[in-house]
């Protein structure tokens, strides 16, 4: 009976283990394949929720006062709405605007500039920069060992309690590989289970002639670089891609971004310089500068009346996607924080 009794206790060991491993989250149909190479970090609940823990904390920064989540909120579509250009530790400005987080196992490079080529080690950059959170992973890892929640945390993502650089930002790769978006009305009419307006339907057709090109559907974004023909602001002197690579056929390529949840991913641009979508469409069709780096298709305007760009509009509003915004898995972790009793900026014993 109890030699029964422990093969039975053992095999539910072995069938939680298995459930809580996932190689990676589920494709919708209508999605590529991923790029993001899920066999060497492949997803576990306990490590996702580590790495959620981990996204919201602010003792990620030098002065405990700014997290992942302080440039990318849940409700813009985890990017911000506040400021044109990031905010990071002692009020310090940034030079870019923060961009969305969604979709990442399907991207090949990150950051505006493509100056990081691999999710794993991305968060790694604005924990170390000096105006985003000025901290290192040194520090970092100090005050998790310290902290109220975080060894028990590690423990459960990685089987023993081991807080290292590398595990850090695994998990953080974890949940942000978690937010995909893809339930928006668009996703649905694709999937047969909804149609779009006559209104919505014209503003299809109207991106499908002048915006696929680069912001490629479904993902609305073709992970590439591409100039837009914006005059460069002159206290930024933001080149993008041509800073990192000193090519200057790279000069004023910026990263396209994605066009899902665009109705709440404003300012718009690197440098966050427009507020509103009817700017951006004012830009394409009479705000373009000539620039030897300009492709083919904005080597001149694009041609939209007044009615059309309202029905473009209408369809780009298709891309928004509430479950993804609203959805609690991606939310504040209040269930993990509250086991400190403390404020997470405060889980430190400095």
């Amino acid at each position: 009976m109890r030699k029964s009794t422990l093969i039975l206790g053992l095999l539910g060991v072995v069938i939680l283990a298995f459930r809580s491993w996932n190689p990676g989250p589920a494709t919708p149909a209508h999605f590529p394949k991923p790029v993001y190479d899920f066999a060497r970090n492949p997803l576990r609940s306990e490590t996702v929720q580590l790495g959620r823990a981990l996204f919201y904390d602010p003792l990620l920064s030098v002065n405990n006062g700014i997290s992942c989540a302080s440039c990318h909120s849940q409700y813009n579509g985890f990017a911000h709405a506040d400021h044109a250009l990031s905010h990071g530790i002692f009020d310090s400005i940034g030079t870019r605007n923060a961009p969305a987080l969604m979709n990442l196992a399907w991207q090949k490079s990150f950051m505006w500039d493509g100056a990081v080529n691999h999710l794993d080690v991305q968060a790694l950059a604005p924990i170390t920069h000096p105006k985003e959170m000025g901290e290192t992973l040194n520090g970092v890892i100090k005050k998790l060992n310290a902290s109220v929640i975080y060894p028990s945390l590690f423990y459960n993502a990685f089987g023993d309690s081991a807080i290292t650089g590398q595990r850090v930002l695994l998990a953080l790769s974890q949940f942000q590989l978690t937010l995909i978006s893809a339930n928006a009305k668009y996703d649905s009419v694709k999937a047969g289970k909804a149609v779009f307006t006559p209104q919505q339907q014209r503003g299809y057709a109207l991106f499908k002639t002048h915006c696929n090109t680069c912001h490629r559907e479904p993902m609305f974004t073709t992970g590439a670089f591409s100039s837009n023909g914006l005059p460069v602001d002159t206290t930024l002197n933001d080149y993008g891609r041509g800073a990192i690579t000193h090519r200057s056929a790279d000069s004023l390529l910026f990263k396209i971004p994605t066009l899902r949840n665009i109705e709440f991913t404003y300012p718009y641009m690197h440098d966050g310089r427009f507020t509103r979508l009817s700017q951006v469409l004012n830009h394409y069709t009479s705000g373009i500068v000539p620039h030897k780096n300009l492709p083919a298709e904005l080597q001149k305007p694009i041609s939209l009346s007044p009615e059309e760009k309202v029905d473009l509009t209408a369809f780009l509003l298709t891309l928004t996607d509430k479950k993804f915004l609203y959805n609690p898995a991606y939310s504040y972790p209040k269930e993990i924080f509250s086991r400190g009793r403390r404020n997470p900026a405060s889980l430190s014993s400095q």
